[in-house]
């Protein structure tokens, strides 16, 4: 059947791929072809197809990510009116997306649009486990009148961090309830839902674990009260002879 693409004669090779990713693939073909293929004049070679449609979305999700990480640090900023909370709560985020890579790799599954797609969403939820966890600190710091010690500071901050304990662990069983069957499903559609799910599951096993332990530790360390320091510690010395 003769064919033509704006105006030329095409030529269409299908290929399928199975237990590879499909930009690797490409990236061996053209490797391949630019090595071995000597093309005549008036010809040329281009990779269309799912291949296309990846490119595109990555190219968005190169927009998108970033103006997604971006909103999140002006909604933490707007929440807490403090550069250094805000950004406690970002610094966190990446520790708390590596569950959902692990499960990724454990299931064999290759990072693609729908991955992303999850790890955006964990996104989301990670910095609201962190929020939350910042409002408790905060406000069980408040309940204390007076000037705070490093003893009162730290027995106020484990105090908000155990009122989290029952909450989290409600939020993370519904999430997982939820997502887990669209994790294991086998029908339509499952290919794709189940790859943004992957991230979302094991997501649920690290954010919680970070929230509940690693941000009220550091936010100890940005609270806790500095002891003065003396004179002598500040380079004051005092000089005394000593006898010949």
């Amino acid at each position: 059947m003769l064919k033509n693409e704006q105006g030329r004669l095409i030529s269409v090779v299908y290929v399928d791929t199975r237990g590879r990713d499909l930009s690797s693939v490409v990236s061996d073909l053209q490797a391949a072809v630019s090595e071995g293929v000597d093309l005549p004049a008036g010809v040329s070679i281009s990779y269309a197809g799912q291949f296309e449609y990846l490119t595109r979305a990555n190219e968005r999700l190169q927009v998108v990510i970033p103006a997604t990480l971006g909103i999140i640090f002006v909604l933490l900023y707007l929440i807490f009116r403090r550069f250094d909370e805000a950004l406690l709560v970002m610094g966190t985020l990446p520790f708390a997306l590596t569950g959902g890579f692990w499960l990724l790799y454990l299931m064999g599954y290759n990072q693609s649009v729908a991955t992303s797609v999850g790890f955006i969403a964990l996104a989301g939820v990670s910095a609201e486990f962190g929020v939350i966890m910042l409002i408790y600190l905060k406000s069980a710091l408040a309940k204390r009148r007076g000037e705070l010690d490093a003893e009162d500071v730290g027995e106020a901050i484990r105090e908000g961090a155990l009122l989290r304990v029952r909450p989290k662990a409600m939020t993370v069983a519904v999430i997982l309830a939820g997502l887990f069957p669209i994790l294991i499903g086998t029908g339509a559609g499952s290919e794709v839902m189940s790859r943004i799910a992957a991230p979302m599951v094991g997501g649920m096993i690290t954010a919680p674990l970070l929230s509940m332990f690693v941000i009220p530790a550091a936010y100890l360390l940005m609270r806790r009260p500095r002891p003065e320091r003396s004179p002598q510690s500040e380079g004051e010395t005092e000089c005394v002879p000593q006898p010949l």
